[in-house]
C-alpha cells in the first residue's frame, strides 16, 4: 500500500474510533438497532468523508449538497434523514444509496452526522 494511502487509512480508523468512543451508550444503539461491525464502520466512515463529502463538503458544511453538520441536522427527523440516504431526493443530485447500504448502516451514518465527524486531516 502506498505510504499516503496507509496514513489516510490509519487517520480514518483513528477518527472513527474517536467518534464511536464519544457516543454515549444510549446514543450508539437504539432498541432493536445493531451497529455495523467495526470494519464496516470504517468503510462507512470513509464513504461519508469521500462520497458524501464530494457534494456536501469535506467538513460537511455544504457545497453542491446541503450542510450535514449537527447544527444543520438538529431539527431534522432521523427517520427522514435515513430515508434520504437510502432513497435519494427526486429532482436533486442526491442519489439513492440503498443498493450499497442497509437500513441499519444508514441509521448509523445519521447518528455519526448528528454527533459531528472529526475534522478532516489530509
Amino acid at each position: 500500500m502506498h505510504d499516503n494511502s496507509l496514513r489516510l487509512s490509519r487517520i480514518g480508523v483513528l477518527s472513527l474510533l474517536f467518534v464511536c468512543s464519544s457516543l454515549a451508550p444510549g446514543d450508539s444503539v437504539a432498541e432493536g438497532f445493531v451497529a455495523p461491525a467495526p470494519e464496516r464502520q470504517a468503510e462507512l466512515f470513509n464513504l461519508i468523508r469521500q462520497d458524501c463529502g464530494s457534494c456536501h463538503g469535506l467538513q460537511m458544511t455544504g457545497g453542491l449538497g446541503l450542510p450535514l453538520t449537527p447544527e444543520a441536522l438538529k431539527d431534522k427527523s432521523p427517520e427522514a434523514l435515513k430515508d434520504v440516504i437510502l432513497y435519494g431526493r427526486n429532482g436533486t443530485t442526491m442519489p439513492p444509496w440503498n443498493p450499497f447500504l442497509t437500513e441499519a448502516e444508514a441509521v448509523w451514518m445519521v447518528r455519526m452526522l448528528q454527533k459531528r465527524l472529526p475534522r478532516y486531516v489530509p
